[in-house]
């Protein structure tokens, strides 16, 4: 029992302690030289409890998210390793969660994926043999069991994994219930991190539901440092589910600096997320604009905050 509670990962032992956790993510370039990479990885050490490392987002080819969360281990920063159900069969996700455990990955967070229709190369075939729930699911049972589905035992190590589901917050009408979340959590979910939502009143609102159904699983709610109102228009318009209020839109247009005010409007939303019930931390997510992270981490002062509503 001892070494069932035992934390396998540092991201799990921190969601556990109640403090208010930040994560990061990093999308790996269309390269084979590992150092771009590192580049963008290396300055979220230490200020990050753990990054997460995109797998073919926005369904293009980038470096594998397999190869680049070992780069991060042996970086000393912990990985969040992205798995989408839509490039892999059953067979070569088991393969590869075999293959990241043996390369000292613990976290994984599971997806669906973008459609490749949304991609540079919309004749790709997608496969979704799973998903995402279905995928939670086997994995856990391979956890659970240390054996592949058809019984045969794993050698080696117990499969210790931590793992993540994505969900997309809402403004809750009435009688809205998270049943997407809820069928997640029940698959096997150990966190959940969210679509960009920028929003806290929304969040505030969201998270009450969440917990009027009884719900404490840790929550990482996404947020970005916009750049400018041109890109917070974009990200509200192209990326499902993101949630931009207008206000923050007409800060950025009114700004000398739209790049410092989306740091400065970052940075208000992560100190407003550390004093909402039942929000675990946050995940800060810069697509192409990847220098801004540590800073807002720095500049909030929230990571590592003993939360007053702990989830566990």
């Amino acid at each position: 029992m001892v070494a069932e509670r035992r934390a396998a990962s540092e991201l799990q032992a921190r969601l556990r302690s109640g403090q208010f956790v930040v994560t990061a993510e990093i999308t790996p370039p269309v390269s084979t030289d590992p150092a771009e990479f590192l580049r963008r990885a290396m300055p979220l050490k230490g200020l990050a409890i753990a990054v997460n490392v995109t797998d073919g987002a926005g369904a293009k080819v980038h470096l594998s998210s397999l190869a680049t969360a070992h780069f991060l281990v042996q970086s000393g920063i912990e990985p969040i390793f992205q798995m989408t159900c839509r490039d892999r069969n059953r067979l070569a996700l088991q393969g590869d969660l075999l293959g990241a455990v043996s390369l000292g990955i613990r976290n994984v967070l599971v997806l669906g994926g973008d459609d490749p229709k949304a991609g540079d190369q919309p004749d790709a075939k997608p496969v979704y043999d799973l998903d995402s729930r279905g995928l939670l699911a086997m994995f856990h049972r391979m956890r659970a069991e240390n054996a592949l589905p058809t019984g045969t035992k794993i050698e080696g190590p117990p499969l210790r994994l931590v793992l993540g589901a994505a969900d997309v917050p809402l403004d809750p009408p009435p009688g809205w219930q998270p049943k997407s979340l809820q069928a997640k959590v029940a698959a096997g979910a150990d966190f959940v991190q969210t679509q960009f939502c920028m929003d806290v009143d929304v969040v505030s609102r969201y998270m009450a539901r969440v917990r009027d159904a009884g719900f404490t699983v840790p929550m990482l709610i996404g947020v970005a440092p916009i750049p400018s109102a041109r890109s917070a228009r974009w990200m509200r318009e192209k990326l499902f589910g993101t949630i931009i209020p207008e206000a923050h839109i007409q800060r950025l247009e009114r700004a000398q600096d739209a790049r410092a005010e989306g740091r400065k409007i970052c940075i208000e939303v992560l100190r407003a997320l550390a004093e909402i019930p039942g929000v675990a931390g946050a995940h800060v997510m810069a697509p192409m604009n990847f220098a801004e992270i540590p800073a807002v981490i720095t500049g909030s002062g929230v990571a590592g905050r003993k939360l007053a509503h702990a989830v566990h």
